[in-house]
């Protein structure tokens, strides 16, 4: 499998409330890729719909939610970091920005109490977004890299983009601290195109119930439980096909299916993604024959649904 895109998002910072680049990164790959489609799609775009985008393909039934945000650190007073969302917080890890001085490479310091701080030469301006050093590993089972969650999900539904004939990408903003941006998504979608189905196209977690190499996830419920008619609509589908896939069933975490579950509109929405070791921190780490499933999966339902 080619990773070179997957390793190019990777590399683009987008902490939540940021992700101006991280639009600007799809929107110029969709323009210099989309003439090899098999369906060139409406860009939807601009300050009604914050910095997310719409890629809307045919006639669309379901729409693919992928979230560009990713966790990181505000500077506050001092030397001290606020937390973006839930990063895995460990003394140590390496956190770039910049600000009106230069680049900034610097190092995470967590005290005993819990109190997040940087080591750098000089005080850094407040207000800065520090996030992960870009770190992408890759072997023949696993890549490991930060931001995986959701870079990842963004890749996979950039590839389905390459076959899909009715549908729509939706890339979203703010997921990472609570989402919102997801409801603004869901008005456009319900309103404009009449689509009510949506696929959260998302990175969860490896657990006792969900492995490493066995399948993409199907989630039953997290900290949001979606409806059971159509969750049990997918997972026949996922049956009926030669995929492997694993069913998740958490008590917590959540998705830009809770914020369409929050909405005014009609939404049905099940997440589906690869699990991933090490989340929220510079090392998460998928395995390699997950993301092939998540792919493969996403091409049938898109088609099916």
């Amino acid at each position: 499998m080619d990773l070179s895109l997957l390793k190019q998002l990777c590399s683009v910072k987008g902490v939540s409330g940021d992700e101006t680049r991280v639009k600007e990164f799809v929107l110029s790959y969709v323009e210099a890729n989309k003439r090899n489609w098999s369906v060139q799609p409406i860009v939807v775009e601009g300050d009604e719909i914050q910095d997310a985008i719409l890629l809307v393909f045919g006639k669309p039934r379901v729409a693919i939610f992928s979230h560009m945000d990713t966790v990181g650190y505000t500077v506050g007073y001092g030397a001290e970091l606020i937390k973006i969302g839930g990063p895995s917080a460990e003394s140590g890890a390496i956190l770039v920005g910049k600000d009106s001085v230069s680049e900034i490479e610097c190092r995470l310091e967590v005290s005993e109490d819990g109190t997040l701080s940087y080591l750098f030469h000089r005080d850094i301006d407040r207000g800065v977004c520090l996030s992960y050093k870009e770190n992408f590993i890759v072997d023949q089972s696993h890549v490991q890299s930060p931001y995986l969650d959701n870079r990842l999900g963004m890749f996979v539904a950039l590839r389905v983009a390459e076959t899909m004939e009715n549908g729509v990408l939706a890339f979203s903003c703010y997921e990472e601290v609570g989402g919102g941006n997801a409801e603004i998504l869901a008005r456009v979608l319900y309103e404009q195109y009449h689509v009510k189905q949506a696929l959260i196209c998302d990175i969860t977690w490896v657990t006792s119930g969900v492995q490493h190499g066995n399948g993409v996830a199907i989630s039953m419920r997290d900290s949001g439980i979606p409806r059971r008619s159509y969750l049990n609509k997918i997972i026949e589908i996922a049956k009926s096909s030669s995929i492997d896939f694993q069913l998740e069933v958490e008590s917590s975490g959540g998705s830009d299916g809770n914020a369409l579950q929050r909405s005014a509109y009609p939404f049905d929405w099940c997440f589906i993604g690869a699990a991933e070791d090490n989340v929220h921190s510079p090392e998460e780490k998928v395995a390699v024959k997950d993301i092939e499933d998540m792919m493969s999966i996403y091409n049938v339902l898109i088609h099916r649904l």
